[in-house]
């Protein structure tokens, strides 16, 4: 992450340093150069979620029970369960892992269609303008890929199955959130969440102290070396 944070930080730095001279890069050389940091950033940013214990050993991402179950952790765990419930939260975890690899291409497609308004956005833009437009523009596929992986993952897991034919009905009668209703569907919106947060909590560190966390790629590709 912290590669992924520095290229964020040189772009803004050499952001500031355009807006005092338009004339020492091109549209083109500032886009070109946003693009190969957004390629790095978010490689380095799926490598380190989906990886064993990419989630499940990292507190920020980590994914606990569905609210449902959470509510009733400690009779499951009174009436001899608690290994199925660690089991339910290993599994959802590992499936996470599994799932976030199949980020990278869509990640990569996002920064290969950006426009040129989307890089001045994010330049110019929020503390995480460069996560939000990743957001915006991969939720819907990311969520087609992890389900499946998800829901192989968690098949086999017999308290995810019990857990999927009581929250169902819960849903249905109001008692339960519906993007908590199975299992598979909780998991894959938290895995994104975990994605993006990890993304944004690096961009907005990066952004409070840009020069000091510029790379040498970064400076590099914006020429800005001797500055």
């Amino acid at each position: 992450m912290r590669v992924f944070a520095g290229l964020i930080g040189g772009l803004v730095f050499c952001f500031q340093a355009l807006a005092l001279d338009l004339g020492s890069l091109s549209n083109a050389d500032a886009g070109s150069g946003l693009k190969d940091a957004l390629t790095q950033g978010s490689a380095v940013a799926v490598s380190r979620l989906g990886t064993e214990n990419g989630f499940l050993g990292n507190d920020k991402v980590r994914i606990p029970l569905p609210d449902a179950l959470k509510r009733v952790e400690g009779m499951l765990r009174m009436l001899g369960m608690q290994k199925q419930v660690e089991e339910l939260v290993t599994s959802m975890n590992r499936a996470a892992e599994q799932a976030v690899p199949l980020a990278k291409p869509l990640l990569l497609n996002a920064v290969k269609n950006m426009g040129w308004q989307d890089a001045k956005g994010i330049l110019a833009g929020s503390d995480t303008a460069a996560t939000e437009y990743f957001r915006r523009t991969t939720s819907e596929q990311l969520t087609e890929k992890f389900l499946p992986i998800v829901s192989k993952a968690t098949a086999n897991v017999g308290l995810a199955g019990k857990y999927n034919e009581i929250a169902g009905k819960g849903a249905k009668l109001g008692l339960v959130d519906a993007k908590q209703a199975r299992i598979e569907n909780y998991v894959t919106q938290k895995a994104l969440d975990g994605l993006f947060l990890m993304m944004a909590e690096q961009e907005k560190a990066i952004r409070a102290d840009p020069v000091g966390a510029a790379t040498a790629l970064a400076r590099k590709v914006f020429g800005f070396a001797a500055k």
